[in-house]
């Protein structure tokens, strides 16, 4: 009882949506079989939601039902070590948060330095997609307006013109030094996206920046993107087909 009482207490101070394991509990290690079999009976009755082995949250109410914990509460674990960050969300939910698609599958991309056998957590597939650059707090959000252009042509429910103009806007926006930085960051990612990238700064007016992804591109590989020359008006230069 006084376990089951422990840990009432301790998860009706948890927010709703938040994700919780066994860890969560200083209830010492004679304690665990009690734990799991308090936590078990609180998941038959409904107030958690087992989300995948020894990972639970409080569900957040909403008018049709419970709903979901957002995808950071998911992946959370998945994304440091310690106070190391190895690992961001991006793919889908990015695309999604930029606007470039209204639709998000239940498929959570992380961006890691290594490669990594993808793994599912209830109706969520969680896949981790390679990332060259050392990930920081600070490079995150460049590194995912890269990996909207890396991935512009899997964006769904949408055009590779239309994503262009909308990463083309992000790009304008960005202040001098990050705008640098972006294009440092570019230099790490496979030749297509470069290709791309700097075709996009010479777009906007930054041929300076451009110039540094142009000199890393070979003069014999061509890039098929199917983009309007309209559009992209300098894509032979950047042989984009």
């Amino acid at each position: 009882m006084q376990v089951t009482h422990l840990v009432k207490n301790r998860i009706a101070r948890f927010a709703d949506g938040y994700v919780f394991t066994y860890g969560n509990f200083d209830i010492g290690v004679a304690n665990e079989s009690a734990l799991k079999v308090a936590l078990y009976r609180l998941v038959k009755s409904g107030k958690i939601v087992r989300l995948s082995k020894g990972r639970f949250y409080k569900p957040r109410q909403g008018i049709i039902g419970n709903l979901k914990p957002d995808e950071y509460e998911i992946v959370k674990d998945l994304l440091k070590e310690g106070n190391k960050i190895t690992g961001y969300i991006t793919g889908y939910i990015i695309f999604n948060s930029l606007m470039l698609t209204t639709q998000v599958p239940n498929v959570i991309q992380i961006g890691v330095n290594f490669d990594k056998k993808g793994i599912q957590r209830s109706i969520y597939s969680i896949k981790f997609v390679r990332q060259w650059n050392r990930i920081t707090k600070n490079n995150i959000p460049l590194l995912q307006l890269l990996d909207c252009i890396r991935f512009i042509k899997i964006i769904p429910d949408t055009t590779i013109e239309n994503s262009m103009k909308r990463i083309i806007f992000f790009i304008r926006e960005l202040p001098d030094s990050e705008r640098s930085y972006f294009t440092d960051l570019a230099m790490n990612y496979p030749s297509s996206t470069r290709a791309l990238a700097g075709a996009m700064l010479e777009q906007s007016g930054f041929s300076e920046l451009s110039e540094k992804l142009l000199n890393t591109l070979k003069s014999t590989t061509w890039y098929k993107f199917n983009i309007d020359p309209d559009l992209l008006p300098n894509k032979r230069k950047w042989r984009i087909q």
